[in-house]
């Protein structure tokens, strides 16, 4: 099977690169590296330096006439989607209808799309379903909700298919501790500078970590699976930070007390995503717990 995976170079699009190419198929990547990293790319696949806003990914696609895309390249981060709501609905919005464009021109089957628990906004209850309602709280969750409607836009009038993978918080090996979201990258970089984590806030707030390889398991799923869903990708467990940050603390042998700093403007206090549409439709489930993908995810920080 040929597959392109925008952001391939990307923490979670080279975990999807990894299990493609694990897999026999044929995979262009496509990244101009802002985020992603040239040590990520795997050896297997083939390479373009190259936005996703850029027009010469409409003949790019072309030529390698994938029968499915899968798009991981985006502005992630919420702070800058506030900062500079014009770059972000760019990369996130107009770079999305560029790659349609590509796919429709080039008869691309499929499209899987990374989108986000951010276009729902402030839980009304937990776990959060696909059917709650959505009220992003920043140009990042809008963004990404603006795709999805793209995807059902092109469906309607060119039949391209899709499957829309909300994703919960992801963690694990290759996150950049500078990132938008990475607590966890974070906590570890912390850890091994000889510093206890630091908190924001009381840690008393939740999340629902899953991780970075379920996420790469999910979107290769998607590829024969759940065509024309939109599906959370998550475990449906909430982990208080609090409780993280000891758990990390276990791994690094860490004796030193948590720090802690005031809450950060604008943050959620508890998120969790529902999954039992993504159970039903791609036949999914994490098969990481938390302790154990922090471990891996210690140890691969570690050999870096």
């Amino acid at each position: 099977m040929r597959v392109m995976v925008t952001g391939g170079a990307g923490f979670i699009g080279s975990h999807i690169v990894d299990l493609l190419v694990e897999r026999g198929c044929r995979v262009l990547v496509v990244d101009n590296l802002s985020a992603g990293r040239e040590d990520n790319l795997n050896p297997g696949a083939e390479f373009s330096d190259l936005d996703v806003c850029s027009r010469r990914i409409i003949p790019l696609v072309n030529k390698f006439k994938p029968e499915a895309v899968i798009h991981q390249a985006a502005q992630v981060s919420v702070p800058r989607s506030v900062e500079s709501p014009f770059n972000d609905a760019r990369v996130n919005i107009l770079g999305t209808v560029n790659l349609l464009e590509a796919c429709r021109l080039a008869g691309v089957r499929k499209m899987i799309y990374a989108s986000s628990a951010a276009v729902y906004g402030e839980p009304e209850y937990l776990p959060v379903d696909e059917k709650h309602r959505l009220r992003p709280l920043s140009g990042y969750g809008l963004s990404k909700y603006t795709g999805e409607r793209y995807l059902e836009l092109y469906r309607q009038m060119y039949g391209l298919r899709y499957t829309v993978l909300r994703y919960a918080n992801v963690y694990g090996p290759r996150q950049d501790a500078r990132g938008e979201g990475g607590v966890v990258a974070k906590f570890i970089d912390r850890l091994q500078k000889g510093k206890p984590p630091l908190v924001f806030g009381d840690g008393r707030q939740t999340r629902d970590f899953v991780y970075v390889r379920d996420v790469a398991g999910a979107n290769l799923a998607a590829l024969s699976q759940g065509d024309d869903q939109v599906l959370n990708v998550g475990t449906g467990e909430p982990t208080g930070i609090n409780k993280l940050a000891e758990l990390l603390k276990d791994i690094a042998g860490c004796r030193g007390k948590v720090e802690y700093a005031p809450r950060r403007r604008g943050e959620i206090v508890h998120s969790c995503l529902a999954n039992q549409r993504i159970k039903r439709h791609l036949s999914w489930q994490p098969r990481w717990n938390l302790e154990q993908g922090l471990k891996e995810t210690y140890e691969a920080a570690s050999k870096r």
